[in-house]
């Protein structure tokens, strides 16, 4: 999902070890993260970007919204490729970013009309997504300027991002103080770890906004892309992409990805709900519901390039998106312009607007307890 879609325009462990990968200076074996400057921000704010290497992948990462800018993994002969969409330089993710790589703080996803009520307290949000308010409001963690502290150790080479967000901010109470760990694993996995407290009671659903396509960046739609979510149900919208509270059946739908399928394959039909949202942009209830410890949720494969990603994630929802903004007026690294479709989202979360839905699993954090979520992409080639 990304900031005002029409306007402007996230396998606990991969199902095998690591694609055997060529003799490049990452493609195996780990090494201390690198920091090198990205840019400066208008009030003079330097922004690094973070290279970590392990187990055949490469992940960089900016201090800016902690987004990930680089995600390289090889395909079936050894060859790498950024499998994220992102941009060069730091100005156009300042600017024009629908959410590129993000960390998406407070709340992931939509708040209908932009307030929720907490304890017989009405809370107004920033609103910046028509009526509603989305991945935290205008300046949410996306837009912040994390601290960042690498790491290398037995679990693999990572870095701690920290970012205390103020009583207020956004419209949201409480003082909450957010830790997120990625980690590449010595099998080339990448972990997300999230972790939060707070002094007052607050709601909070932590996700990444990474755009995904396996091909490759900028080599075109993702529609032959082949997904499998294991979820048996979805929570249909309205017209503003808000759930109407209904957990709907996906057998018998264009929403069905149990066995896995083209995600072209449906999306032209003119069911409502696609309609609406011109394409795949809705939550997807799991089937295993929130849990300790991430269980595996979907798998995602590239026939072409035979590059597979699988996740895993302790969050009961995910929000598949499939790229239905993007209009060709933003372009990559590339140099190419994304288009309708060229990337994917699947952003692992609780359901959009549960603060407003006491039926849907609670977001709420109170003093003295700590809100954590995992999720782990895993990657292969075959």
């Amino acid at each position: 999902m990304d900031t005002s879609r029409r306007t402007v325009l996230a396998a606990a462990a991969a199902a095998g070890a690591m694609a055997a990968a060529p003799a490049t200076a990452y493609a195996s074996g780990g090494g201390k993260p690198v920091r090198e400057r990205f840019g400066t921000l208008a009030d003079g704010t330097v922004v690094h970007r973070w290279t970590l290497r392990n187990g055949g992948t490469r992940l960089k990462v900016l201090s800016y919204g902690g987004i990930v800018q680089s995600l390289e993994v090889p395909d079936r002969h050894g060859r790498y490729a950024n499998v994220s969409l992102g941009f060069d330089g730091l100005d156009a993710y300042v600017s024009s970013s629908p959410f590129f790589g993000a960390l998406i703080g407070r709340y992931g996803n939509r708040i209908a009309g932009g307030r929720f009520t907490l304890d017989g307290t009405e809370h107004r949000l920033s609103v910046n997504d028509g009526p509603n308010s989305l991945h935290g409001g205008a300046q949410g963690f996306d837009k912040r300027v994390w601290d960042v502290e690498p790491f290398t150790d037995r679990t693999g080479v990572g870095l701690v991002l920290r970012y205390v967000s103020p009583d207020g901010e956004m419209g949201y109470p409480g003082t909450l103080r957010v830790t997120v760990t990625y980690t590449l694993t010595p099998r080339g996995e990448w972990r997300i770890d999230y972790a939060a407290t707070t002094d007052r009671a607050t709601v909070v659903n932590l996700t990444n906004h990474t755009y995904y396509n396996l091909a490759g960046e900028g080599s075109g739609d993702v529609l032959g892309h082949e997904l499998r979510l294991a979820a048996s149900r979805c929570t249909p919208t309205d017209a503003t992409l808000i759930p109407t509270g209904e957990l709907a059946p996906v057998a018998g739908t264009p929403f069905d990805f149990r066995r896995g399928k083209p995600i072209g394959e449906d999306i032209r039909r003119a069911h409502p709900q696609l309609v609406l949202a011109q394409g795949y942009d809705h939550n997807w209830v799991l089937d295993k519901g929130a849990t300790a410890r991430p269980l595996p949720v979907a798998t995602l494969r590239d026939p072409g390039s035979g590059r597979t990603m699988t996740i895993a994630t302790t969050e009961p929802g995910v929000q598949f998106y499939s790229g239905n903004f993007l209009d060709g007026t933003l372009a990559g690294p590339s140099g190419r312009t994304y288009r309708q479709g060229d990337g994917l989202c699947l952003e692992t979360q609780h359901f959009p607007d549960s603060p407003n839905r006491p039926e849907f699993p609670s977001t709420v954090l109170r003093p003295g307890a700590t809100y954590r979520s995992t999720t782990v992409h895993g990657f292969s080639a075959h």
